[in-house]
């Protein structure tokens, strides 16, 4: 049986081998693995590449939304508002701040935070808004920066799944305060390991992070904060610096992909995702669609060879982990009803038409079985 597979790295590495091997080659030669030229490098340019002042390359994308937290000021006792149909480590670097996460619903098309839904979860502890991208498509961060402004709040935008995405032509993750990225390897620009970064334009945070991200030194031995262990390594430098070249090409080639997709699924009883508007501009990161019928759907993909996913499959306040938080799903009725019905389809750059066109036709096929009975 051929198999689809959801994700494929060895596809990315076997078409680009050389230039991986000498991206990570330079960097072995070089003799320099931590804090060097490799990531003042990829700093550098994806700050030009966002359009911002400062980006500042950490561990991973918990440690870029942790970081920006504490770089806040944000400590036990404070509230962040946020979704829980996010992936755990944006809760994980809420909890790692020692803050307490406020849950807020979602929009029903999109399933980003629904910012009708805020207002009324703001209380004299809530400290900041953190919106994610679900998904690459932006959130509406200008009625987010309103309600922030007015109610002097900061802004963190969760823009893991983000790398491409604008909104009003600004470059998502330049909006709020700070916008925190993920380059784990499945990402729009992804390393191959674990990679972070922060995004701002306000130099005094910058430099506090900085600091935070490398055990609070200004100088070698010279630590004036409380810091941590969150360096963006060589390596992984290397890697993204190499990988910036090519997403833009990555990230046309996900919009070829999911236009195929929209084209060939239109109709059926699923719910498409939005094609984005004079606003909106995602990153197709993933393409998920929603259907009554998921977890029929997914097991007929399944039996036919076709790799699928749920992101994600519980809320965060259904983990075992988080059940401290007391939180029900009933305040949050879309995102209750949303995930159970969401459905993660194959997109990936080195995916073929073929593979997306097999995938469409096993989604028909399933509908039109159902139509027979």
């Amino acid at each position: 049986m051929n198999v689809v597979q959801f994700f494929d790295l060895k596809r990315r590495y076997s078409l680009n081998k050389h230039e991986i091997d000498a991206a990570i080659g330079n960097v072995l030669s070089s003799g320099w693995f931590i804090l060097g030229k490799e990531m003042e490098r990829f700093e550098a340019r994806f700050a030009e590449y966002l359009g911002v002042g400062h980006v500042i390359g950490v561990n991973s994308g918990t440690d870029a939304i942790f970081l920006a937290l504490k770089a806040l000021g944000v400590g036990p006792g404070d509230e962040v508002i946020t979704v829980a149909n996010t992936a755990t480590p944006t809760v994980s670097a809420i909890r790692m701040s020692g803050a307490v996460p406020v849950f807020t619903d979602i929009d029903s098309r999109d399933f980003n935070i629904d910012p009708d839904s805020i207002e009324e979860k703001i209380t004299p502890k809530t400290k900041v808004l953190l919106p994610v991208h679900l998904y690459g498509f932006p959130s509406r961060m200008d009625r987010i920066a309103q309600i922030a402004q007015a109610r002097g709040l900061h802004v963190v935008e969760d823009a893991a799944q983000a790398q491409g995405a604008s909104f009003a032509n600004r470059a998502v993750g330049t909006i709020g305060d700070v916008g925190c990225f993920s380059f784990y390897p499945t990402k729009n620009l992804g390393a191959f390991g674990d990679a972070g970064a922060i995004a701002t334009d306000n130099e005094s945070l910058a430099e506090t992070v900085r600091q935070l991200r490398n055990y609070g030194e200004i100088s070698k031995y010279n630590n004036v904060r409380e810091g941590v262990n969150s360096r963006l390594d060589e390596i992984q430098a290397g890697i993204l610096n190499w990988g910036l070249d090519k997403l833009a090409s990555w990230n046309r080639r996900r919009r070829e992909l999911a236009g195929i997709y929209l084209s060939e699924l239109k109709g059926l009883s699923i719910l498409l995702p939005p094609e984005g508007d004079d606003l909106h501009s995602g990153a197709w990161h993933l393409f998920v669609i929603r259907c009554q019928e998921r977890d029929e759907l997914r097991n007929y993909l399944g039996s036919r060879g076709i790799q699928t996913a749920i992101h994600y499959p519980k809320p965060i306040y259904e983990q075992p982990a988080y059940s401290f938080l007391a939180h029900t799903g009933v305040s949050l009725p879309v995102t209750a009803e949303v995930m159970t019905q969401i459905l993660s389809l194959p997109l990936y750059p080195e995916l073929r038409e073929d593979e997306v066109i097999e995938v469409c036709e096993a989604i028909r096929s399933f509908f039109g079985n159902r139509q027979e009975r």
